[in-house]
């Protein structure tokens, strides 16, 4: 055997014998031994439903009127209806504004706000409260607001917002966890 040969094995045992060495303290020291499959949510945090829902059945929705033209809540309202939403009956909204929509929402309904959202084309505003205990999404249409999307564009625009984010301070929703006797 040539010396080449020699100082090459003899290299090859030298860092196989320092791996080895390297996993054994990377285990002895490791410190997650009470890390958690549940991301070390802190307890009183709240429980966010990011999962979207498979039909619009399952998400209930109050829009309000936050424009000065009468009937518009009732308008969007029917049109949501029509689309298979569980409505309730319109409102008013206190303030007007001129943008498209207001999207309010809390940690049980951040998948059904990320859902209607699309509906404007992801020009809604967000306005998430993680106090909020609601099951109902409130909208307040506003005087941008000139009609709901098509289904077709709709998906489109849940493609393109993806998958619900969890809100800041909020813990996921536990994947075994029933969805939504909605």
């Amino acid at each position: 055997m040539s010396f080449a040969r020699v100082r090459a094995l003899v290299v090859i045992g030298v860092l196989a014998v320092a791996a080895v060495v390297f996993v054994v303290v990377a285990l002895v020291q490791d410190s997650q031994g009470d890390a958690s499959a549940d991301g070390g949510c802190p307890d009183g945090a709240p429980v966010a439903d990011i999962t979207l829902p498979d039909d619009p059945a399952e998400v209930k929705v109050k829009v309000y009127n936050g424009t000065r033209n009468a009937g518009l809540a009732e308008k969007v309202t029917t049109d949501f209806k029509n689309r298979g939403f569980v409505m309730q009956d319109p409102g008013k909204s206190k303030t007007k504004f001129d943008k498209i929509a207001i999207i309010r929402y809390g940690p049980k309904t951040v998948a059904d706000a990320q859902l209607l959202k699309a509906y404007f084309l992801g020009d809604a505003k967000d306005e998430y409260s993680a106090k909020r205990t609601s099951d109902v999404v409130d909208i307040v249409v506003g005087n941008g607001f000139r009609q709901l999307a098509t289904s077709t564009e709709v998906n489109q625009s849940l493609s393109q917002l993806g998958e619900p984010e969890l809100p800041f301070g909020a813990c996921p929703e536990p994947a075994d966890a029933d969805k939504k006797a909605k």
